[in-house]
C-alpha cells in the first residue's frame, strides 16, 4: 500500500492553488506509484474555496505579515507536513527565503524555485535582459524612456504592461504613438512600473509550458499546450508533444537554473518559439498538463522529498475546455472556520450538474 504523505498548499483561493490540489487528488486515485496525499490547504482569508476542499483548512495572515512564516512552521509541526507547495505570487519570494529555516524547524520541504531565480522571473523587464543575453529568442522590449526608438522599431500595436504582475493585469495594447504615454501613465498611477513589448501576432501561435526541475536543476518533465486566453487565463488547451516549444522552454529553465516548477509563455514567430513571459511557479494550467500525464505537483514530491529518479511521463493528446464551477459550504460550517481559523471536517460539495 502507498505511505500516506501529509503537504500544505498555500494561497487556496487561487486558481493555481486549487489546480495544485486537483492534481495531488489525481494522484492519490489514479497513479499506483504516488503517494496517498493528505492535502492541508491555508489561506488569509475563511472565503478562499480550496479551504473546504482539502482535508484540512487553515486560516493564516497574509504573506506581507512578520507573523506569516511562523504561522506556516506552526501548522508545518502540528500537521506533520512533509512539503509545501505556493499557490501565490506573493508568498513566492517569502517562503523561498524561508525555506531552510522550515526544513530546519519542522523537516517540511518547500518546493519553490530559488530566490534568484523568483526575482529575475517576477521582473518582466529583468527576464528579457537576461534572455536576450543568452541568446534565447523573446519578444523585444522597452523601458518608457526608450519608447519613442521602440515604437519607430516595432509596428503597432505594442503592449504596455507592468513589469510586474500576473495574469492580464494592467496588460494594454496600445494601436498608435499618442496611446503610449497615456498607457504608461495609467500604470504608474496604479503603482506600476511599465514597459513595452513588442506584439507577437496570431492567437492560435500562443503556448505555454510546464518545466519540472529536481532539487539539482535536471529536467524531469515538460509539457506544452497550444491555448485560447479569456481574462487572462487558459480558457481552451489542446494538448500535443510540441517539441520544438518545449526544448526552448527547457533551454530556458537551464538558462535560469530552475530547481522545480517553471512556466514558460512563448508565440511562434515563423517556426521560432518567442518567450515573453516566465513564471518561475506553478500554472493555472496544472491541472490541465496532469491529465495530459505529466503531473507536476507529484512529479515534484515524489522527486524532492521521496528522492526518486524519475524517466519522462508520456504525454496525452487531450483538448481542455475549462468552465466555470461552485464550492457549496453550510452556513454554519463557513461560521466556524471564519471563527476558529480551521476547515477540519466541513462538508463542502460540487454537484455533479454539468
Amino acid at each position: 500500500m502507498r505511505a500516506r504523505e501529509t503537504v500544505l498548499v498555500t494561497a487556496g483561493g487561487t486558481v493555481v492553488a486549487q489546480g495544485i490540489i486537483k492534481s495531488l487528488r489525481l494522484a492519490s486515485s489514479s497513479s499506483p506509484l504516488s503517494p496517498r496525499y493528505r492535502v492541508v490547504v491555508s489561506d488569509m482569508s475563511p472565503q478562499a474555496a480550496g479551504l473546504y476542499r482539502g482535508d484540512l483548512g487553515v486560516v493564516v495572515p497574509p504573506a506581507s505579515s512578520a507573523n506569516y512564516i511562523d504561522a506556516i512552521l506552526d501548522v508545518s509541526r502540528r500537521e506533520n507536513v512533509s512539503a509545501v507547495f505556493c499557490g501565490s505570487d506573493e508568498e513566492l519570494s517569502v517562503l523561498a527565503e524561508a525555506a531552510d529555516r522550515i526544513r530546519r524547524k519542522v523537516g517540511s520541504t518547500v518546493i519553490s524555485n530559488s530566490r534568484e531565480a523568483i526575482t529575475l522571473g517576477q521582473d518582466k523587464w529583468r527576464t528579457y535582459g537576461f534572455l536576450s543575453k543568452k541568446g534565447i529568442p523573446c519578444a523585444d522590449s522597452s523601458l518608457p524612456r526608450g519608447w519613442e526608438t521602440f515604437t519607430e522599431t516595432h509596428s503597432f500595436p505594442v503592449v504596455v504592461k507592468p513589469r510586474r504582475g500576473h495574469g492580464s493585469l494592467g496588460f494594454q495594447l496600445v494601436s498608435s504613438r499618442s496611446e503610449v504615454g497615456p498607457a504608461i501613465e495609467r500604470l504608474e498611477r496604479a503603482g506600476y512600473a511599465p514597459m513595452l513589448q513588442e506584439y507577437l501576432p496570431d492567437g492560435e501561435s500562443e503556448f505555454t509550458t510546464g518545466v519540472s526541475s529536481d532539487p539539482r536543476g535536471r529536467v524531469i518533465a515538460s509539457i506544452s499546450m497550444r491555448r485560447k486566453l479569456k481574462a487572462g487565463q487558459t480558457a481552451k488547451a489542446f494538448v500535443e508533444d510540441f517539441p520544438t516549444v518545449r526544448k526552448a522552454a527547457e533551454r530556458v529553465a537551464r538558462a535560469m537554473r530552475s530547481k522545480g516548477p517553471l512556466n514558460v509563455q512563448a508565440r511562434v514567430e515563423r517556426g521560432v518559439p518567442k518567450v515573453f513571459e516566465v513564471n518561475p511557479r506553478f500554472s493555472a494550467s496544472t491541472p490541465i498538463r496532469a491529465v495530459a500525464g505529466v503531473n507536476e505537483p507529484d512529479l515534484l514530491f515524489r522527486s524532492w522529498v521521496l528522492g526518486e529518479t524519475l524517466t519522462r511521463p508520456n504525454t496525452k493528446e487531450i483538448v481542455a475546455l475549462r468552465y466555470l464551477n461552485e464550492v457549496y459550504v453550510r452556513r454554519e460550517d463557513y461560521e466556524e472556520t471564519s471563527r476558529t481559523g480551521r476547515s477540519k471536517g466541513v462538508r463542502s460539495f460540487i454537484p455533479d450538474y454539468f
